[in-house]
């Protein structure tokens, strides 16, 4: 898949366990983590918003696009 969730990688910068992110977003500890792997098809944008104001980060913080098609 051409995105990448960065999510983990944000999680370990600012010493947040997951349980507690999903708490305070609002979301089950087990959608975060189909989140965390890339096993999502799509995630609502108050959700990254929450997200992002909790670990005080912007959205391209946790997605990045990797051409795929480029070798």
């Amino acid at each position: 898949m051409p995105i990448v969730v960065r999510l983990d990688v944000m999680l370990a910068r600012r010493k947040v366990r997951s349980r507690e992110l999903a708490a305070h977003v609002g979301i089950t500890e087990a959608n975060l983590s189909l989140l965390k792997s890339g096993h999502v098809k799509g995630i609502r944008f108050a959700t990254l918003a929450a997200i992002c104001k909790h670990l005080d980060c912007q959205p391209g913080d946790l997605l990045e696009f990797v051409d795929t098609d480029e070798v």
